[in-house]
């Protein structure tokens, strides 16, 4: 009975891990598998937040018996057919039928059970071994040296590259880095490094590919291949970039408005909250009193602030784009006019703390600083003589 409580638990494991891998949440995931969120947890930091390796789907050699082939010999064997029609029927060896039998029915074992057979088929077939970094204490102490300089782990696989060109014993890539910080004293590293990087995450976290983001608007939007080619150039003035900037835990925010040719910058006041009928009031009110041949195209990105497209569009002559999911170098300005005005509303803060007059004055300190890509201009002469 203990060897099938152990199956349901994998079972049960493996379920939980593949919603995990499909996007759901944690709650929801341990919810729909029917354990405690806490056993979820627990899970979770046990493996870094990283699929065990036993659980892990793998496409198999054809050498290997199949879930659908152990489920067949089950069938097959309560039938009371011997081993060699059994290996017949599936075109296999009937040593590799007996072996089978042999290795997955024991006394404690009322009859041979598929599910259970493949599962600890998959935990023998697994054989992890320490990693590389687990078993050579000279390049571990490398890569924690760095690790401490709060190097990432991209910056140290290139730079053992670099140092050590003809000792491929040295070269890691940046994902075996990862895996051994995450899953700790298997995988060679202390779990405390983690708060050396960037994200200082404890857990890793997946993220979900461009492809598989779902569509956050009702009306249709249109994407940034369709916007004029003349933006691209900053030929002319009035295409605008925007994009929030957000305080912690998304409680707070602060819309910045870039306009590429000038680095005008425009940040507007968001006290009510960002949902998308905040963001249409305050973006009215922000560019009421701009010259209308100044406001031509805008281009966002796809967060579900702007849901209310369509009545931004008016503002805009030609239109509001939106930039391709996890692209940001698309709205390359804003994406760097952020960097600047995050010197004044640093990460963490509470944004609700600046007023509208605060926001302003630090408007117009960067708006009123020379800049090299204009000639040493400021944003604001630029913005002024263009017109």
């Amino acid at each position: 009975m203990a060897r099938r409580g152990k199956k349901r638990q994998l079972e049960v494991e493996a379920r939980y891990w593949q919603l995990l891998a499909a996007g759901i949440g944690t709650v929801e995931a341990c919810r729909r598998v029917g354990i405690t969120r806490k056993t979820g947890y627990r899970w979770r930091v046990e493996a870094g937040g990283v699929a065990p390796l036993r659980l892990a789907e793998a496409v198999r050699s054809n050498r290997y018996l199949s879930m659908v082939e152990r489920q067949r010999i089950a069938g097959l064997r309560r039938q009371g057919l011997t081993i060699r029609e059994i290996a017949r029927r599936l075109e296999r060896s009937p040593s590799t039928v007996s072996r089978e039998l042999r290795r997955n029915t024991s006394a404690h074992d009322v009859d041979y059970d598929a599910v259970l057979a493949h599962l600890r088929a998959r935990e023998r077939g697994a054989r992890p071994g320490r990693s590389r970094l687990a078993r050579d204490p000279e390049l571990r102490a490398v890569v924690q040296e760095k690790l401490e300089l709060e190097w990432s782990p991209e910056q140290i696989a290139a730079h053992l590259r670099v140092a050590h060109p003809d000792r491929p014993s040295r070269h890691l890539c940046h994902e075996s880095i990862d895996q051994a910080l995450y899953r700790g004293a298997r995988g060679g590293l202390n779990r405390r490094l983690t708060k050396r990087l960037r994200t200082q995450r404890p857990l890793r976290r997946r993220r979900r590919r461009p492809d598989e983001r779902r569509p956050r608007y009702v009306v249709p939007h249109q994407r940034i291949h369709h916007r004029p080619a003349v933006v691209n150039e900053r030929s002319r003035l009035g295409d605008w970039d925007g994009d929030l900037i957000v305080g912690p835990m998304s409680r707070s925010a602060v819309a910045t408005l870039v306009e590429p040719k000038s680095r005008l910058l425009r940040l507007i006041h968001l006290p009510g909250g960002h949902r998308s009928e905040h963001l249409v009031a305050a973006l009215t009110a922000a560019m009421a009193g701009v010259d209308p041949g100044k406001l031509l195209t805008l281009t966002w990105d796809q967060g579900s602030e702007m849901a209310r497209h369509d009545q931004v569009a008016k503002l805009f002559s030609q239109g509001v784009f939106f930039a391709d999911p996890g692209c940001p170098w698309m709205r390359g300005t804003n994406e760097n006019t952020n960097g600047l005005v995050r010197q004044y509303l640093r990460k963490r803060m509470d944004l609700r703390a600046f007023s509208a007059l605060d926001l302003a004055a630090i408007e117009t300190r960067l708006n009123d600083r020379p800049r090299k890509r204009l000639g040493w201009r400021t944003p604001a002469e630029a913005f002024a003589l263009a017109g």
